[in-house]
């Protein structure tokens, strides 16, 4: 349970994040925004996200 808990916190902090750099850098941050929610409804069909790969690698359990 807790990668799956570690993986919602990154998304998270990748979204919050990118919308922040959108409001004070440069609207073109929405995109990365865009990109993290593509991932995350194509991780809901296929059940493969590749962050979940890299905290595996990283020893994550």
């Amino acid at each position: 349970m807790m990668l799956e808990r570690t993986l919602r916190g990154i998304a998270g902090f990748f979204i919050l994040g990118s919308l922040a750099l959108a409001c004070f850098i440069s609207p073109k941050w929405l995109w990365f925004s865009a990109f993290v929610g593509l991932n995350l409804l194509q991780s809901a069909f296929t059940n493969w996200c590749p962050m979940m790969w890299v905290l595996k690698k990283c020893g994550m359990k």
